[in-house]
């Protein structure tokens, strides 16, 4: 047969460049997509011979053999081949898939089972991707069965050669001429290093059942019968081929034959972790959609967690062939710090390979493993406290942002979320849910008290804690700034109201109380003009001024009104340089206290005495340094003190 030249049926050279430059994101692809074809005609074979052993000619050692060249990349198989029909078909029409054809033949004999799951390459426009680094491409082939071999040749540029050739072997050949900017150390991508093909196999196709070789070419002096070197002769040359693929994906294994140790070597190995995880899921599940699941909670955060740097994400495998290293669809946010891989044959791929990203397969995926992974934070909080404390002083803060953030888009992570958050409890100083806290309460107790501040000490010293602690009230320690919003986003839990310490009235059941709140109420009213006096010297930096029911010692607070935001909320937002939100701000000041009558002796000889608006702007000042927040003039501030003490 002399050479015959085609042009490709039903498609034009534009069309070929668009595929090229615009299908797939980055040249590297190629490879993958070639190891990927070469392992479905191996996989095509194996088929065959269940039927037909003498197709085998004796070659049972399956294998794809890569060589890099000066110029050149080739790709070997020794799979099921094509013949020159194969050949129009298949590489002659852009989007006619053999792979695709044959599933659809075994789909019509009902015996797919255990193949089409396998079979990778569902699309016919892998190959051409190796037109995004070569200028020619030459296929040499030959089918099993068959004697005669062909060779397809190709420059992308609408049309293609076929002649007859000879083939020892049964299989395919790719040769790729490489262009200029894909050769020689000097070129950006040179797909002739060894290093770089190497990197290229483990990075996408390590999984593939079959060995991927290449020959490594080193020189040794020669030994003698004893073994020992030859010093003095010239070094000889030797051949050592190397597989580059581990062919046999971890998490593929049963769970009862992989040691724990393995899991941890793979967790560093793959995902660059030098210390061992704090938990590991390793989940198969069939029926709607079917996939494997290999995840893993990190030792410890990562410093950039929380920062718009940080890439979350999972990494994505079809049929064990690597497919994106950061999907972020199959976990929500508040999951970000879980690291893993998820393999499945069912995803919704386009014909470059890669994902269609919001998929119901995927999405099925992602509510899957988000219920395994709180199913198992909630066993082992139940069951091992010390090791969820730990998991919590790493990752605590995601789960507090889910229960906001959900609030936020819409989704309920409320109910997913409320039973495993912690909160340091004024009662012993450790950590509790709160359904712990619920569980303690006092008689008659309806509402869950809580206080914000930068740390333990700041809110003990916070003169609101006083009548709390008097009555052995629990209140929980509320530390980072995103705990005020997580428990306003829950809004209550077991029927029982969060209440912020410094928000509206504490609303205590019990006489007390009720007594000292009248007595407050009562003495106000008497006190109007004073009240009114105060309020007029600070401005519209208060909403309002009122004599405590809530102070013992203390002298001054500062508290929020109930229907609004809370000062803590208010100051979290302008720490975001978002001022949104401002807390309707209300002075209290405690009547028992001696200051108190000395703003009435101040007030009675002139409400506008120096010594009066100094009094009041100091009171507010003061509070704001309870609440941890700087007076609006500090200097200003530190003068009129020093001035009071020097009378």
């Amino acid at each position: 047969m002399a050479k015959e030249t085609f042009e490709f049926q039903a498609e034009t050279k534009q069309l070929l460049d668009l595929m090229v430059h615009s299908i797939y994101t980055n040249h590297e692809i190629f490879l993958r997509e070639l190891i990927s074809n070469a392992s479905d005609a191996i996989d095509k074979l194996h088929y065959e011979s269940l039927t037909n052993r003498d197709i085998l000619e004796g070659d049972t050692a399956f294998e794809i053999h890569l060589t890099p060249d000066a110029h050149t990349l080739t790709i070997s198989d020794n799979g099921l081949g094509m013949n020159k029909e194969d050949l129009v078909q298949n590489l002659g029409t852009i989007a006619k898939s053999g792979t695709k054809a044959f599933l659809e033949k075994l789909k019509e004999a009902q015996d797919s089972d255990s193949t089409d799951k396998d079979l990778i390459g569902q699309f016919g426009v892998g190959f051409y991707s190796a037109f995004m680094v070569a200028d020619t491409v030459t296929v040499v082939t030959r089918k099993a069965g068959e004697k005669q071999a062909y060779k397809w040749e190709s420059s992308g540029d609408g049309t293609y050669s076929l002649e007859e050739c000879e083939k020892p072997k049964h299989g395919t050949t790719i040769i790729l001429h490489l262009g200029k900017d894909f050769y020689g150390d000097k070129s950006e991508e040179n797909y002739t290093d060894q290093m770089t093909i190497s990197g290229l196999v483990k990075k996408y196709s390590d999984y593939i059942r079959y060995p991927i070789t290449m020959d490594y070419v080193t020189k040794e002096k020669p030994k003698d019968a004893d073994g020992k070197t030859i010093e003095d002769a010239p070094e000889e040359e030797k051949v050592e081929t190397r597989t580059l693929n581990s062919m046999q994906p971890l998490w593929t294994r049963n769970k009862s034959d992989i040691k724990p140790e393995e899991y941890k070597d793979f967790f560093k190995h793959q995902f660059y972790e030098w210390e061992d995880p704090m938990e590991i899921f390793h989940t198969k599940a069939e029926g709607a959609v079917e996939y494997t699941a290999l995840l893993f909670i990190p030792g410890s955060a990562p410093f950039n967690l929380y920062y718009t740097d940080y890439e979350a994400g999972l990494q994505l495998y079809s049929r064990h062939v690597f497919i994106m290293d950061k999907c972020k669809d199959l976990l929500p946010d508040y999951l970000r710090f879980v690291k893993g891989l998820v393999d499945s044959p069912d995803l919704s791929l386009n014909i470059s390979r890669e994902l269609l990203q919001q998929s119901r397969e995927l999405k099925l995926i992602g509510r899957n493993l988000e219920k395994n992974i709180l199913k198992t934070l909630a066993r082992t909080l139940e069951k091992d406290r010390a090791k969820y404390e730990k998991f919590w002083a790493e990752y605590g803060k995601s789960l507090k942002i889910g229960v906001y953030s959900g609030m936020m888009t819409g989704e309920n992570n409320v109910d997913k979320l409320k039973d495993l958050l912690l909160f340091m409890s004024s009662k012993d100083g450790k950590l509790c849910t709160l359904k712990e806290y619920v569980g303690r309460m006092k008689d008659g107790q309806q509402k869950i008290y809580f206080a914000t501040g930068k740390d333990r000490a700041a809110i003990d010293a916070m003169p609101q804690m006083e009548l709390l602690r008097d009555r052995d009230l629990e209140v929980l320690y509320m530390l980072d700034p995103v705990d005020e919003f997580a428990v306003q986003a829950i809004g209550e839990y077991d029927g029982k109201k969060f209440h912020s310490i410094s928000q509206g009235d504490l609303d205590l059941d019990d006489d007390e109380y009720k007594e000292e709140k009248k007595k407050a109420e009562d003495l106000a009213k008497s006190n109007e003009d004073l009240l009114k006096d105060i309020k007029e010297v600070i401005g519209d930096k208060v909403a309002d001024v009122r004599l405590s029911n809530r102070l013992k010692s203390g002298a001054v607070c500062l508290v929020a009104d109930a229907a609004g935001p809370s000062i803590a909320m208010e100051q979290a937002f302008a720490a975001a340089n978002n001022p949104m939100l401002k807390a309707r701000r209300i002075l209290e000041i405690n009547p028992n206290h001696d200051l108190f009558g000395r703003l009435q002796t101040l007030h009675a000889a002139g409400k506008d005495s120096q010594d009066f608006k100094d009094y009041c702007k100091l009171l507010y000042d003061q509070a704001l340094l309870l609440e941890g927040i700087l007076p609006d003039d500090p200097a200003a501030f530190a003068n009129k003190v020093a001035q009071m003490m020097a009378k």
